[in-house]
């Protein structure tokens, strides 16, 4: 028998047979041997048909503790008969969590499967707030699993949800004479619907409904970027008007900071912020705004401050050259802005922008996570401008200098060990061949 035919016949763990071994490692590193058939692989699963389209012994897959059992019952339902698959459902939480792990590893029947279990079996209510989050996240693909609980029209409130996204970001064009009433009114409007309407998820899980939310992000920052650069060609920078206008776009990026979050697009505007906060410093630390525009420079302190606690506590995934690029531009301009918040609050009575306390320990902490978690080489360099600066006291970094050291010398310990190990085994081999 050919190698497929041999396949067909053989179950999962069957050594005998396997000519490919998947293992699954957890959290802990601690890896599970799971003997296949490459030929089973490829015709259940695009993920493992891509990874094998080159000669491999093994396939080795980094998973959650909470997706470990899922996938191990995902690799076994990949020997089942087809007709018997969906029999094999046992649990609507089982196959949910399968679910989600089939549509990650692009395996279409089991998908299929459990999106019709699920549709068809009875939910309880905590069922069914756990479907509602997961299809969520899994987007048009798991839609038929709520074909129950669809009681109006998705595309009704998705329209509506549009056009209240293109009004609050100005993406449908100017509409005069109450544009600004429009847009705050589309805004507050979007606020609660993302709050208070159950099938608002769905909505924002749509293709088309994000890719209109990332077009108003692009224009919201354009705009801002434009009015940044308006400002120095201003006669008059003391103008009430000129803040006016230039805070009223600024808390629209703000807005959409908040809405983004809520939507699962927050990586998007933390890579838009990191994009263009070298023009932002470059107009607001330019000399003509050397005493004005405070109430500017504090919310752009406070928008990079929600930027910094999503990239340094991990909600945002950035590899480390783009954690750096933000810290070494934005930590020079945090540690200058806030001393001199500080003595314009202590010698002018009537100074109103001085930076929460709590706003500023919370970047301090944020700053310190960031830096911890940069390759030693790079939190080298911070340390180094940090001592070299004039202030050192605010943010604070002496926790991560000395978590820094501490690493620093074990990892040296760790090496001499290690060396020391090499020297001794090289020496007792010696001492055999003699």
């Amino acid at each position: 028998m050919d190698r497929a035919t041999v396949a067909e016949s053989s179950e999962l763990g069957d050594r005998s047979t396997s000519d490919i071994i998947v293992r699954l490692r957890n959290q802990e590193g601690r890896p599970e041997l799971f003997y296949s058939h490459s030929s089973v692989l490829k015709s259940k699963s695009r993920f493992f048909a891509d990874r094998l389209s080159h000669p491999n012994s093994s396939i080795e897959i980094h998973c959650s503790d909470k997706d470990y059992e899922h996938l191990v019952e995902l690799l076994r339902r990949f020997y089942l008969p087809t007709e018997t698959l969906l029999d094999s459902w046992d649990s609507v939480q089982s196959a949910l969590g399968i679910l989600q792990v089939a549509t990650t590893f692009h395996c279409e029947e089991i998908t299929q499967s459990c999106i019709q279990y699920l549709e068809a079996v009875p939910w309880d209510d905590k069922e069914e707030e756990e479907i509602l989050k997961t299809v969520s996240k899994l987007g048009p693909v798991a839609m038929p699993i709520l074909a129950r609980i669809q009681q109006v029209d998705l595309s009704a409130t998705k329209g509506v949800f549009i056009s209240a996204i293109r009004f609050a970001t100005s993406t449908g064009g100017p509409c005069p004479p109450f544009g600004d009433e429009l847009r705050t009114s589309a805004q507050e409007q979007v606020e609660y619907m993302l709050g208070d309407d159950d099938e608002i998820p769905l909505v924002t899980a749509d293709d088309e409904v994000k890719s209109e939310i990332r077009i108003g992000l692009l224009n919201i920052c354009s705009l801002f970027e434009k009015g940044l650069s308006s400002l120095l060609l201003e006669s008059d920078l003391t103008s009430e008007a000129v803040e006016t206008r230039i805070m009223q776009i600024l808390s629209d990026v703000e807005w959409m900071c908040n809405i983004l979050s809520k939507v699962d697009l927050l990586k998007d505007f933390v890579a838009k912020w990191v994009d263009i906060s070298n023009h932002v410093l470059g107009v607001v630390e330019d000399q003509r705004l050397d005493s004005v525009m405070w109430g500017l420079k504090v919310k752009l302190i406070e928008i990079t401050a929600k930027v910094l606690e999503a990239v340094g506590y991990g909600n945002v995934i950035f590899p480390a050259p783009c954690r750096v690029q933000l810290l070494q531009t934005w930590l020079p301009y945090i540690r200058k802005m806030k001393p001199l918040l500080d003595s314009m609050d202590n010698e002018e009575t009537d100074f109103h922008h001085k930076l929460d306390e709590d706003l500023s320990q919370s970047i301090e902490g944020t700053i310190v996570a960031l830096i911890l978690a940069l390759p030693s080489n790079d939190q080298a360099d911070i340390f180094a401008d940090w001592m070299n600066s004039e202030q050192v006291k605010y943010p604070d970094l002496s926790e991560a200098f000395e978590v820094w050291c501490y690493r620093t010398k074990s990892a040296k310990r760790r090496l001499v060990e290690g060396l020391d190990r090499v020297d001794k085994a090289t020496v007792g081999l010696c001492d055999m061949s003699h």
